[in-house]
């Protein structure tokens, strides 16, 4: 349909354009207007069945080129017409078909060289989007067009990328998730056999002191008893289904409780806790949450801290609060700062429950800060720093 209005388009300009600059006779009119029907039929059948025949082709090229002649054949059409009404002379008309035969192998020329160059990119592409469909997701085009089939390759491209990096990202998960399932496996099996052993010594009469082993046995369930608690918390903070109350919360008055808390211990591991609070720091954030987030902090600190060291936790504010809490061991290593907020990380290959904890404490630590709209992290030794900072409202 669009083909036909054109072709009628086409013929009305046609006719105006030569009733305005020709002034023709009613003789002239009706000839022109018949040439300029045949033309224009023969335009409109070919915009009908090229598009039908193109489908069903299987090169570029052979359609490029029907397109080319089509067009030309056309115009020799129009051009023999009105040189035989005009009475040329064979000499010139010779002229005319000769000219207009060598524009016609130029065309075709154009036309080969032309699809040559439209058929090597969309080759490249078919063979991108297979050696994708095959699970090369590194396969790239390569193209590099401003038209159409340029936006094509690049949209090929941007999808090869994306596959690229969910499938790494879901390498990587499973990669986590295959470490954190064997660090939960080992930190339960440890307590478990522990306290399977004891209650086997206790069942057959073999236990010399029972209290001792009644002892290790509630050791044993303690673990067990935080170890599942931390990883209940952990997956509740990582679903978004803890609800943070924020209210106006002095980080100092926290910081000072987080120390009386973790005093008991700290004097039993002969470590100093000092608290470094030049003015009150209040925000609008949730106490409990940050609470949690320094005692984990001091858990770890006092855990590295060398004897007769001191662990300082450091309360200040500028344009946002900020606390720091330090230590006088070894610190984080280069290595592990990267991984040090992951769950079950430890600085050591050797996991001893007894040394390192559980090893969720600075993920819980990292997903209570992110909860509140806060940024957390740790810098390389010597001397173990971790800070985090909370905005002035937060969540």
């Amino acid at each position: 349909m669009k083909a036909l209005l054109f072709s009628l388009a086409a013929i009305v300009m046609g006719l105006v354009v030569f009733e305005v600059t020709m002034q023709p006779s009613a003789s002239d009119r009706i000839e022109l207007a018949t040439i300029f029907v045949f033309m224009a039929a023969a335009s409109t059948a070919a915009a009908l069945l090229l598009p039908r025949a193109a489908q069903r082709s299987s090169r570029l090229a052979v359609t490029v080129f029907a397109l080319s002649l089509v067009s030309l054949v056309v115009v020799v059409f129009g051009l023999a017409i009105a040189a035989n009404r005009m009475f040329i002379s064979d000499h010139d008309l010779t002229v005319v078909l000769i000219v207009l035969g060598f524009g016609l192998l130029a065309a075709l020329g154009f036309a080969f060289s032309a699809s040559r160059a439209l058929t090597v990119d969309l080759q490249e592409m078919a063979a991108t989007t297979s050696d994708v469909a095959e699970g090369d997701l590194a396969a790239r085009t390569n193209v590099t067009r401003a038209d159409e089939i340029g936006r094509l390759a690049a949209g090929i491209d941007e999808m090869a990328r994306r596959l690229e990096a969910d499938a790494t990202a879901k390498a990587n998960e499973d990669e986590r998730r295959r470490q954190f399932f064997a660090a939960v496996g080992h930190d339960l099996r440890t307590p478990l056999a522990s306290a399977q052993v004891a209650v086997e010594a206790l069942r057959d009469g073999l236990a010399a002191d029972p209290d001792r082993y009644y002892a290790s046995l509630q050791r044993d369930l303690g673990a067990l008893h935080s170890l599942v608690d931390d990883l209940f918390l952990l997956a509740r903070i990582q679903s978004g289904d803890m609800a943070i109350e924020a209210m106006p919360t002095d980080l100092t008055d926290v910081a000072d409780e987080a120390i009386e808390i973790f005093l008991p211990v700290a004097t039993k591991e002969n470590v100093e806790l000092v608290l470094d609070a030049p003015t009150r720091v209040v925000v609008s954030t949730g106490p409990e949450a940050v609470s949690r987030v320094m005692r984990n902090l001091l858990d770890n600190a006092i855990r590295y801290a060398p004897d007769g060291s001191a662990v300082t936790v450091a309360v200040s504010q500028n344009g946002g609060a900020s606390v720091v809490v330090s230590d006088e061991g070894p610190g984080f290593s280069e290595e592990f700062v990267g991984y040090a907020f992951d769950s079950f990380s430890r600085p050591d290959a050797d996991r001893n429950r007894e040394t390192d904890g559980s090893g969720l404490g600075l993920a819980i630590a990292k997903g209570f800060v992110t909860a509140l709209d806060g940024e957390i992290w740790a810098e390389p030794g010597p001397g173990g720093r971790v800070e985090f900072t909370l905005p002035l409202t937060s969540a």
